[in-house]
């Protein structure tokens, strides 16, 4: 059994206050911990992903603000305190600034981490 803290993790992605940090836990999932301040749009950061939208499932709970999420489904607010999931095909956008953390298919969610990074680079 693994466990780690926030602080344990390691940075994966920053930038305009926005940090991802992620760690393998175990049985092929992976934790992340997500700070993303008000207006972070990832639409731009996930063009050219299939439907230009993450492709991996997250579990997770969303400690702090809210958040907006695009699907193909249409669209839905989720405010702290909530528990989620996910499907692939969404795109996030903070509408005051979050914190959360999600479990995600480790494989599924460092495609989307690779992505989002050549994006930036």
């Amino acid at each position: 059994m693994t466990s780690v803290t926030r602080n344990d993790v390691p940075v994966v992605l920053e930038g305009d206050g926005v940090e991802l940090r992620v760690a393998p836990i175990g049985g092929g999932l992976s934790v992340g911990y997500l700070t993303l301040p008000q207006g972070t749009d990832m639409g731009p950061a996930l063009k050219g992903l299939p439907d230009d939208a993450c492709q991996a499932p997250h579990w997770g709970y969303l400690f702090k603000g809210r958040l907006r999420m695009l699907t193909a489904e249409g669209e839905r607010v989720y405010e702290a305190g909530q528990a989620y999931y996910w499907a692939p095909g969404h795109v996030p956008m903070a509408l005051e600034d979050c914190e959360l953390v999600e479990f995600s298919p480790t494989e599924d969610f460092q495609k989307v981490i690779d992505h989002v990074t050549a994006q930036a680079g």
